[in-house]
This record gives C-alpha cells, sequence and structure tokens, in this order.
C-alpha cells in the first residue's frame, strides 16, 4: 500500500494534491501546507483570485484522483485543499492580516464547526476541497468583522457594511 501511494505521489495528480509531496513528510501536514500557503502568500504579496478559483479547481481534480488512487476517503498528506482555503482565507485582506488567517483557518480545519463538517461529506476530490474553502471564506468574514468591530468603528460599522 504504501509503495502504491508512493508512486502515486510521483504522478502530476499526486505532485499536485501533495503539494510537491510536502504533505508527506510531516506528522502535521495540514498545519505544514497552511504554513508554506503562507509563506507564499508574503512572497507574492497577495494571491489574486484568478490564482485562488485555478488551484482549487485543479487541487479539486488532482485530490480526487489521488484520494481514488490511495483508495481513502481524505489522505493526510493530501494538503491543497489547506493551501486553497488559507489564501481565501486572507483574500482581500492586507499582509498583516496573514498570521491571524492562519491561526485561525488551523482553528477551523481542526475544530470543524457547522458547516464545515457537513461539506467535507460531499463526494471524492469536491468534498477534499470544500470544508478548507468553506472554512476559509468563514475565516474572512471573521477578520473583515474584527477589523471592523475593533479599528472601524465598533457594530455600527459591521451593520452599515452589511447594509442595515
Amino acid at each position: 500500500m504504501l509503495n502504491r501511494v508512493t508512486s502515486e505521489m510521483r504522478t502530476w495528480y499526486g505532485l499536485i494534491a501533495t503539494f510537491g509531496t510536502l504533505g508527506a513528510y510531516s506528522k502535521m501536514p495540514g498545519t505544514l501546507g497552511s504554513a508554506a500557503a503562507c509563506v507564499i502568500l508574503f512572497a507574492c504579496r497577495g494571491i489574486p483570485l484568478w490564482a485562488i478559483v485555478s488551484v482549487a479547481l485543479i487541487g479539486m481534480v488532482a485530490a480526487d484522483k489521488y484520494a481514488r488512487a490511495a483508495k481513502r476517503e481524505d489522505p493526510g498528506e493530501v494538503i491543497i485543499d489547506e493551501v486553497a482555503g488559507l489564501w481565501v482565507s486572507c483574500w482581500g485582506l492586507d499582509l498583516s492580516f496573514a498570521v491571524a488567517g492562519l491561526f485561525l483557518f488551523r482553528i477551523i480545519d481542526i475544530t470543524k464547526p457547522f458547516p464545515v463538517r457537513q461539506s467535507e461529506k460531499l463526494p471524492g476530490g469536491l468534498g477534499i476541497m470544500a470544508d478548507d474553502i468553506l472554512g476559509g471564506v468563514m475565516v474572512n468574514l471573521l477578520l473583515r468583522a474584527i477589523y471592523r468591530l475593533f479599528f472601524l468603528g465598533g457594530l455600527d460599522a459591521i451593520l452599515a457594511y452589511f447594509g442595515r
């Protein structure tokens, strides 16, 4: 089984799904993948939406193929979902939010509150990617709310943001 997975990591979808096999060399692959995504975020000074969508779509296909080949529903070494999720967490925000985004994203990814846990039940690569993308959206909205609450006028600013 291990030889099969190792050989799958050498394929195009294995390299994408495990983020260049980075996910296979850690006891905490999700944290490692998220941290690597944060480093890339800083190095590129932000990730454009088209790149996030591209990574999510390609990652969904690659994760699906990898999970089928490994004969496991959501292999731990697949970390492309954490990469996309972290980038969603920080999308449209200043880079100063990246570390807080990383911290909150890992909390959401580990605890899987509603509806994150339900979204991972979707089939194949869609389920592998969906929980992290949804977690990223939750973190992004939470960071925006915290910023508005503490730096832009409190609760009135939050309510005005949502049109009330």
